[in-house]
């Protein structure tokens, strides 16, 4: 197994610290705005999906 599969799902040092400052950030949130906060990134994580999918058609048609 190459060093890259061994590193699937785990996340970089600069990853980490994106999570730490977002998980400050959420503990001074109201719990609506965490809801809306929430809803927003799944959103912006099926925007992603989609463009991730339509570049592999791209890329095989």
């Amino acid at each position: 197994m190459n060093n890259n599969n061994q590193n699937l799902g785990k996340l970089t040092l600069e990853q980490q610290f994106q999570l730490e400052v977002l998980r400050k950030d959420i503990e001074n949130m109201s719990l609506e705005q965490a809801k809306e906060y929430l809803l927003e990134a799944f959103r912006q994580l099926m925007v992603k999906d989609n463009v991730c999918r339509d570049l592999f058609k791209q890329c095989y048609l």
